[in-house]
Parts: C-alpha cells; structure tokens; sequence
C-alpha cells in the first residue's frame, strides 16, 4: 500500500467489453496500489447486458447512478433503479440488464480481493462478443479476475 493520493479520470480507463457492457476500471491494484477492493463502472447502452458470474472470494456492491437496469441474482430478477444500492453476496450467481431506452451507468466494488487475478471471477455464460472495431485495452489483472 501506498500513501500517495490518486485520482483516476473516466477517460484514462480503458473499455473493456469481453462480458457485455462497458466495464471501466478505476481504483485497481495495478492503478492505485489498491490492497483490499477493486472499483469501477460500468456503462450500458439501451439493450446491453453483462453476463452471469460470480465472485468466489468478493461481495460486490453497486449503486446504480443513471439508467433502468434489471439484475438477476441466483436466476430472480430484480429492478434497479438510480439512486438504488445493492450488496450482492460471494458466490451468488449474478447478471445485469439495461431494460430502459437510455444508457444506464453503475459503480461497483468488490472486495475482498481474490488471492490471484484469475480466480476472482468465473463466467457462468457467454456474453457477445465487442463490436467490430472495438479494442480491449484493459489490463489482464484490473478486470478479469474482479470486475
């Protein structure tokens, strides 16, 4: 850990779009020396969804700030609405679905991290894959394992 302070912009964040939506990764390890949590955003065009998984070692919490979405938690929808909260519980299955006509935006945290990247996430389905043109950026650790 450090004691250096460091804000991270939108916009020095790198797409990534390998499970649906536009997942942003701010507050890493990798970017900010992040010891105990991992935060983000992700940003979902009308339609979009990102596909089911679960964090065998992570809570993850998200507040919804723009947008109508949907989640799935364990196969039951639920709605989420903007200015809304939820705490979804390690190794519960999970998917989220913008359901409005407008681009829905939602920070999440996860934490504890996982002891690896690679085990901090497991797909349970497949996701579309990016638009035509559309690169992945994103480091390997800031999403794969924790997003």
């Amino acid at each position: 850990m450090t004691n250096e302070v460091r804000i991270v912009h939108l916009d020095d964040t790198s797409p990534n779009r390998r499970r649906g939506g536009d997942l942003r990764a701010l507050l890493t390890p990798t970017a900010v020396g992040a010891t105990s949590g991992f935060m983000g955003v992700a940003i979902m065009r009308p339609g979009e969804r990102i596909g089911e998984h679960y964090h065998p070692y992570s809570e993850e919490f998200v507040y919804v700030l723009s947008g109508e979405l949907e989640v799935d938690l364990d196969g039951v929808s639920h709605p989420l609405r903007p200015e809304q909260g939820l705490m979804i519980p390690v190794d519960m299955r999970h998917r989220f679905r913008n359901v409005g006509d407008t681009e829905a935006r939602m920070v999440f945290h996860l934490g504890p991290l996982a002891p690896r990247p690679e085990l901090g996430h497991v797909d349970t389905e497949e996701t579309e894959p990016a638009a035509a043109g559309e690169v992945d950026l994103a480091p390997p650790d800031a999403t794969k394992a924790r997003a």
